[in-house]
């Protein structure tokens, strides 16, 4: 069959949903057998999220080519359970960028450079690079963003072209909207959808579907008005209820019959029958109730939890997988070194440290680190966190807190972190990390060989810094194993303490190959390490 295209939009207001609700129609569409693949269209200039600060942007997502990406990538390959490529996100700094570098070579013969047609046909070209890449029979499509934002504009128009480039029996266009509820008169109002229906169709898209998100239920008059004044038909109206657990969102929309009103309007038959039991189980076991677990993350940028999003879905994958409930206590690592939250990191069952970069707060997560250690709680360091697990044990061995990372104090006399070799003489800090999937051999008796079950595995990284070889002999003498080593034997990629139930560090990134369905087998080894420890 021909590819078939599901555009997503928004509207009324950003971070409405778009992502999780693209997530859940591409598992709809798996789950009737079809190769399904996502991209995600993000108007910001940066050419990708790499060099932003997760304050602004959240988690920075990586994939196993090595593209850094929005964090709805993450939910994308979550939901659907699909590995997804640098063609699947797209920033209007990429397509800039490249449309700039053709005219500079001469590509267009000094013809006059316009954003229609060249930037809205590069749009369209990194659009068809999705199926040819990836094989996807259905490609859907997430605009970042609003309608009516001047930055989407040429994103929107080379949607707008797609139909008449491909046919509309190959594309489809749904709107997200949000429904805002007036307390005074107690009503949802569908005004703002309705105006912003107006402002898509000004632009010459007519949406098939709207989404109509909303706290609250939504009664059968206010799908029929939205109906009615958005000109779609009464079925392609779907109320959209806040859920506590985005993983009941497919079980929501399949209910409202969303998977078989997309096959109609594709003109396509379904090649299996949805098989949702394991699904449905998934949901009603993170339902249940369950003995808790305490599960202190600490990091330097708790106050935006989006930073962490992969952290913490990881987290939950492997607490569910346990048969407990993972309640992650958000411990800010410079308000540690201030002598504030410490009561939190006491009262936990297990510590985690992912990533991060820069100086601050780095103390704190080193004083995390020491209290796991000498208290025995089970403890995950995720790339920084191994990093600084690594600095902490190196300064009881040598006796001074100037054991560091030259990412912290290039004058140390003891770097056991140290600029990898082939990023020394970087300038561009932008995709010049090492990024990506590489593989890692893991060591025969180790707590990560028991965890993996294997004895070759292949991990996300995304680091510029690395554990300095020439200090291996000094940390094995004193108790630390390292249990992951690259290939080629250069790369320590995973650290443990040997006498320690739980205490590990990875130089990569588990927590982004972690599914509902299959969570990573580090993170059920720290849960396990903490049921253990709690008598569960």
């Amino acid at each position: 069959m021909s590819t078939k295209y599901i555009f997503f939009t928004g509207g009324v207001v950003s971070s409405v949903g778009k992502g999780v609700t693209a997530s859940a129609i591409g598992r709809i569409l798996k789950e009737r057998g079809f190769a399904v693949a996502v991209q995600k269209l993000d108007p910001y200039i940066n050419v990708d999220p790499g060099t932003m600060s997760p304050y602004q942007h959240g988690e920075v997502y990586v994939l196993d080519d090595g593209a850094e990406t929005d964090l709805d990538l993450g939910h994308y390959e979550r939901f659907i359970d699909i590995s997804l490529n640098r063609v699947c996100n797209v920033t209007t700094g990429q397509v800039y960028a490249d449309v700039i570098a053709k005219e500079r070579r001469g590509d267009y013969l000094g013809g006059t450079i316009q954003v229609i047609p060249h930037i809205t046909n590069e749009i369209k070209r990194r659009i068809g690079l999705v199926a040819k890449t990836t094989g996807a029979e259905i490609v859907i499509v997430e605009v970042g963003g609003t309608v009516g934002d001047i930055e989407s504009l040429p994103f929107l128009e080379a949607l707008r072209q797609m139909r008449s480039d491909i046919g509309r029996q190959n594309t489809m266009y749904v709107h997200v909207t949000w429904l805002p509820y007036i307390g005074a008169t107690q009503e949802l109002k569908t005004k703002p959808t309705q105006h912003s229906v107006r402002e898509l169709r000004s632009i010459g898209i007519t949406p098939d579907m709207i989404i109509a998100r909303s706290d609250l239920e939504v009664d059968e008059d206010l799908c029929k008005k939205i109906a009615l004044f958005c000109d779609v038909e009464r079925r392609a109206v779907v109320p959209m209820v806040t859920t506590d657990l985005l993983y009941e969102v497919p079980l929501t929309l399949e209910g409202l019959g969303v998977g078989e009103y997309i096959l109609e309007r594709l003109g396509i038959k379904a090649r299996r029958k949805p098989e949702w039991e394991p699904w449905k189980k998934l949901v009603t076991e993170t339902r249940r109730q369950k003995p808790t677990v305490e599960i202190a993350l600490v990091g330097k940028y708790v106050e935006l939890h989006d930073a962490y999003m992969s952290v913490r879905e990881a987290i939950s994958h492997a607490a569910l997988a346990e048969g407990v409930e993972a309640n992650i206590r958000w411990v800010h690592s410079a308000e540690l070194e201030k002598g504030n939250c410490w009561e939190i990191l006491k009262e936990a069952q297990g510590i985690v440290v992912p990533g991060g970069f820069g100086s601050r707060g780095t103390e704190g997560k080193i004083l995390a680190a020491r209290y796991a250690r000498e208290n025995k709680i089970p403890y995950l360091g995720l790339c920084l966190g191994m990093q600084l697990m690594v600095v902490e044990f190196g300064r009881t061995i040598f006796k001074t807190d100037r054991v560091n990372s030259t990412e912290f104090d290039r004058s140390t006399p003891y770097p056991v972190i140290d600029l990898m070799p082939d990023q020394r003489g970087i300038a561009d800090l932008g995709g010049t990390m090492r990024l990506g999937l590489y593989p890692c051999e893991l060591q025969p008796g180790t707590i990560s060989a028991e965890a993996y079950g294997v004895e070759l595995v292949q991990e996300r990284h995304r680091h510029r810094f690395e554990f300095n070889n020439a200090y291996r002999k000094p940390y094995e003498d004193a108790g630390m194993r390292f249990s992951g080593i690259s290939p080629d034997g250069r790369l320590v990629e995973i650290a443990e303490i040997a006498d320690h139930p739980f205490m590990l560090g990875t130089q990569f990134h588990p927590e982004f190959l972690s599914r509902p369905n299959r969570p990573h087998p580090l993170f059920v080894g720290l849960i396990k390490a903490v049921k253990e420890q709690a008598g569960l």
